[in-house]
């Protein structure tokens, strides 16, 4: 497992992140590896989230995500970082869009607990 994923992970757990999926769609795309999806009970929760995942990985990995959009309004946050993205979503946001089902075909990433 590469320390970065399980980084992002724990980043996410640490911040109350809920219903978490990391996705394996290598097979699927040549864009990037992995896809995280996560829900935030608020967009105040949205942003601690990706703060947490950006304070974690420039601390420890020493790398930054290559953008971040929509932060400020953060009812849908993705970051990219280069082989893997992270979508925060707000509940309601994530049922419209279903990225669960844009990847239907990847493989699931397993963390242990933390």
């Amino acid at each position: 497992m590469d320390p970065i994923l399980e980084k992002t992970f724990n980043a996410i757990v640490d911040k109350k992140g809920e219903d978490i999926v990391c996705l394996d769609v290598r097979k699927i795309t040549p864009l990037f590896d992995y896809v995280f999806i996560c829900s935030a009970e608020t967009d105040i929760q949205a942003r601690a989230i990706s703060d947490e995942i950006y304070i974690k990985l420039k601390k420890n990995e020493k790398t930054l995500p290559l953008s971040v959009e929509g932060y400020e309004k953060g009812s849908w946050i993705v970051m990219d970082y280069g082989d893997f993205l992270v979508h925060i979503f707000l509940p309601e946001k994530r049922e419209y869009y279903n990225l669960e089902d844009l990847w239907i075909e990847a493989k699931r990433v397993e963390f242990g607990k933390k």
